[in-house]
């Protein structure tokens, strides 16, 4: 974890736990409010943390009053604590916020250790203190690195992330680790996925089968049920507004950012507002504007998303979509002196809420190397309760995501200790469901909804159970990630310092095609093309596999040989595959599967082909 930690959290209990495995090198580092002696435990086995580059950069002190922030491995945001209890909680009873979520807390790999690397500063993060944190894990002997950090694309970003994840991830990767990291929260706009090298393991953000259903009763004795998590005082039927007023001027992210605060008609009332950037204006804005003008709670009409926040001071602040909140509009309009109650939120889990991709998790295809498909997976990261500096609360985003799939890592890593990074990577990828849970489709939010593609889930939500054993993996090595580096353009020299080896790029130059992914992309189709891959059985020694394709609309693909036989003496099996298109004008992406099955184990690659006639070209 390149975080910090609240370890006094109930969350990191040793309870139960052995001694620290002998091979582990790491240790703690006391610091301000942080003692190695009494804070670190037979859980918490590592806390360091890394402030030169920062300072560095910074070019002054480090100033706790502008940046209220320990220097130590202690926690001051709670991002560290929320996601390494995810990833690696003990059990805590009774948890919930306030009422809401009660149940059972842990974390997905409960009797893990955890260390902690603290890398950034009130969310400000120097490369070189990045780089020094996962050095530093690396020599300590962690097995999963989880990274719920992203820099940016490049047009978001100074920093080249191909060289920062050379660099650091890299070298974690060549020696066994594996690097989970998040996707991003720039979506649901395309092309904004970070964290996109092959040899990292992308996480993207789903929402769970939990809602938190709260009742507005509107004076017509209407009951309208809107999203919260409002964990208060009930409020009774009193007046509802909405703003319309001369003076009150509608701006681009809604009514409610231009709420004049001497307004006293908005004083002891209920205030119905519509954003048309929900993004950009959350509701801890939109609540904390209402609240200082004397309303009494706030009800937001937004374009549907599923993401949530307690506002503050138990203020209630309710989420409708635009149809909903235009009943209410209309309602009140029709009415002389409308009234509305607002109810407490209520824990709704199960049918018949579904699992979706959440809006704000970054999608692909990447950018940097389109041919690469990202994200990898999709995971939990839509209101997570989980621990943070003083109890627990709900957070949402991939950084809450990442932690999910980390500790499927582990869990996977314990069981087969030998496997390589990229073959867990594997197992988790061709293993994942397509459908949720209850087998209904799963959708990507954004405006509007959308089924889910690979540049939403990558192979699709995550399936621990089937990924455990699932029968043949596309396993990679450092000479994989060298063709990698080879076909994007590097520079042999650049690649020899990388891999600590002398390495000739091959003339002429490979293609990224071949790299052998768990999946497919092909970003540039023009007629037709060709690509390798090899598996790995992991599964029944004497197996048969035979191949079922799902083409890409107006795509045809072979794929030589058909069946896949494995024995004693085979253990590897090539194949290759022959796209060609019959578009025959630029189009969009269209997404099949490509997948293997000896009638027990689904072996999916996801498929996503775009054809264009004329390369690097952009159809506006």
């Amino acid at each position: 974890m390149v975080t910090g930690v609240w370890p006094e959290s109930k969350a990191f209990t040793d309870e139960d736990l052995g001694p620290i495995p002998s091979r582990w090198k790491g240790r703690c580092d006391s610091g301000q409010a942080f003692n190695a002696t009494t804070d670190c435990n037979k859980k918490i086995i590592g806390a360091r943390w890394f402030i030169d580059g920062f300072l560095a950069s910074s070019k002054q002190p480090f100033n706790t009053s502008e940046n209220p922030d320990y220097l130590s491995p202690r926690d001051s945001s709670g991002h560290g604590t929320h996601t390494s209890s995810t990833a690696a909680g003990s059990f805590v009873g009774n948890v919930s916020y306030k009422g809401i979520g009660l149940g059972v807390a842990r974390g997905g790999a409960p009797r893990a250790r955890l260390a902690h690397y603290k890398a950034c500063w009130n969310y400000l993060c120097a490369s070189a203190d990045v780089l020094r944190a996962l050095d530093q894990a690396i020599h300590d002997g962690v097995d999963v690195l989880s990274l719920s950090l992203g820099i940016g694309i490049p047009m978001f970003s100074d920093v080249d992330e191909r060289d920062l994840i050379a660099t650091g991830s890299f070298h974690a990767v060549a020696n066994g680790i594996v690097v989970v990291c998040s996707a991003g929260n720039e979506g649901p706009s395309s092309q904004t996925v970070q964290n996109t090298a092959p040899w990292i393991l992308t996480v993207a953000a789903s929402t769970i089968d939990r809602s938190f259903p709260t009742s507005i009763t509107l004076g017509n004795n209407k009951t309208i049920s809107g999203q919260a998590m409002f964990a208060g005082k009930e409020i009774g039927f009193t007046g509802l507004m909405y703003p319309e007023s001369p003076e009150l001027i509608p701006t681009a992210a809604g009514v409610c950012e231009s709420l004049s605060l001497d307004n006293n008609s908005v004083v002891g009332k209920v205030v119905l507002c519509f954003t048309t950037v929900p993004i950009l204006v959350p509701p801890t804005l939109v609540s904390s504007v209402v609240k200082a003008a004397g309303g009494l709670g706030v009800i937001i009409a937004q374009s549907p998303r599923s993401i949530l926040a307690p506002c503050s001071d138990d203020f209630p602040c309710i989420v409708v979509d635009y149809e909903l909140g235009t009943e209410i509009l209309f309602y009140i309009r029709a009415t002389s002196s409308p009234t509305v109650k607002l109810s407490l939120s209520r824990t709704l889990v199960g049918k018949p809420v579904s699992t979706k991709i959440a809006d704000f998790s970054s999608r692909g295809p990447s950018s940097i190397a389109p041919a690469i498909s990202k994200p990898d997976i999709a995971a939990p990261g839509v209101s997570i309760l989980a621990a943070v500096e003083r109890g627990f609360s709900f957070y949402s985003g991939t950084s809450m995501a990442t932690p999910h799939v980390s500790a499927v890592v582990a869990l996977i890593k314990s069981l087969h200790p030998n496997w390589s990074p990229a073959a867990i990577k594997s197992a988790i990828i061709t293993t994942a469901w397509q459908t949720d849970p209850s087998g209904e489709s799963i959708f990507a939010e954004g405006s509007p909804r959308k089924l889910a593609d690979p540049f939403d889930y990558g192979g699709g939500l995550i399936n621990p159970n089937r990924a455990r054993n699932p029968g043949l993996v596309y396993d990679m090595g450092t000479d994989d990630y060298i063709h990698y580096l080879c076909a994007m353009g590097y520079n042999s020299s650049a690649i020899s310092q990388l891999v600590d080896n002398s390495t000739v790029c091959p003339s002429p130059q490979p293609s990224i095609l071949d790299v052998n992914l768990p999946s497919i992309t092909i970003p540039n189709l023009r007629n037709a093309t060709s690509l390798g891959r090899t598996v790995t059985n992991v599964g029944p020694t004497n197996s048969v596999y035979r191949l079922l394709i799902e083409p890409p609309l107006g795509v045809i693909i072979a794929v030589k040989p058909d069946t896949l036989v494995f024995n004693s003496t085979t253990k590897k099996v090539s194949f290759d595959v022959s796209v060609s298109t019959t578009h025959r004008v630029n189009a969009g992406y269209y997404f099949g599967s490509l997948t293997w099955t000896d009638g027990v184990h689904i072996v999916r690659s996801p498929i996503s082909v775009r054809t264009q006639i004329i390369p690097s070209f952009t159809d506006d």
